[in-house]
């Protein structure tokens, strides 16, 4: 962690934050404008080390108000980022980050700045059937830090949750695919299987999402666009338990997974074919 090369710096800063706690016990407080900008970002630091990540985001904010314009300042900037992250003010975090980046887009922790900010979105990800509006969000910070800064130490982790993000939405999209189905709205339950298929091409949810457009083109009796399903999961996970139950479910019907009509599923397997899928 890149703000983490100020932090912790041992029995020294644990000493000296320590001292300056006591300097305001008792009955009569001493202000903040009586220490240094090095002292009240060391007690940033120790409130940070301590576990009180809110009353560190108060210190390191007062060393940029005290001390607007110096490297202090700007250290403590990236700090608070990180302490309201930690403390899981998402908000005030993901503001203070791109407060970063506006001033110091140069500065090598601006790769970090952002990748905090893509940290406000993702880890605010939960269960799927939630709005997945935060995910669209968290993907496009990601992106930025993939595409900005392709060599940083962030950029490894920025497309791991990227991917993961990724097949997030592709699960929401299964999830409300799998709903309609039970319920017998084929039609409806098609065109969410249909998304996957072609906009999450590449996520773990392909094979059931392909799976499924058999069963439910098979249940309206549409038997080019099941077999030409069946063709499509055969080319690209022939050995997925997912291909079995397509397989058996066709020739179950006297039918065999292979391309036929022209509909949409005709052009993906044509893809497929020729190399252009997955």
């Amino acid at each position: 962690m890149s703000g983490g090369r100020w932090a912790g710096r041992g029995i020294g800063v644990a000493v000296l934050a320590l001292t300056l706690a006591a300097c305001g016990g008792g009955n009569r407080e001493v202000p903040l404008e009586s220490f240094s900008a090095e002292e009240i970002y060391t007690r940033g630091e120790f409130e940070l080390e301590s576990g009180k990540p809110q009353e560190a985001a108060r210190y390191f904010g007062e060393v940029e108000r005290l001390y607007p314009y110096s490297e202090w300042a700007k250290r403590a900037l990236i700090m608070q980022a990180m302490a309201y992250h930690q403390n899981r003010d998402y908000e005030q975090s993901r503001a203070t980050a791109q407060r970063y980046i506006d001033f110091y887009p140069a500065d090598d922790d601006a790769a970090y700045a952002q990748y905090l900010l893509a940290l406000s979105y993702y880890d605010q990800i939960d269960a799927i059937g939630r709005d997945q509006g935060l995910t669209f969000q968290a993907l496009q910070a990601l992106r930025a830090v993939i595409e900005r800064y392709p060599e940083s130490e962030y950029a490894r982790s920025a497309i791991l949750k990227f991917d993961l993000a990724y097949d997030h939405l592709a699960a929401k999209e299964m999830e409300i695919g799998r709903f309609y189905l039970k319920r017998g709205h084929h039609t409806a339950a098609i065109n969410r299987f249909r998304v996957v298929v072609e906009q999450f091409q590449t996520t773990t949810h392909t094979p059931e999402a392909l799976h499924r457009l058999v069963e439910a083109y098979l249940s309206l009796g549409l038997t080019d666009e099941a077999q030409t399903a069946g063709a499509i999961l055969g080319h690209n996970f022939q050995a997925s338990p997912f291909y079995e139950d397509s397989f058996a479910l066709l020739t179950g019907r006297g039918l065999q997974p292979e391309a036929r009509g022209e509909g949409w599923l005709r052009q993906v397997y044509r893809q497929v074919i020729r190399g252009e899928w997955l």
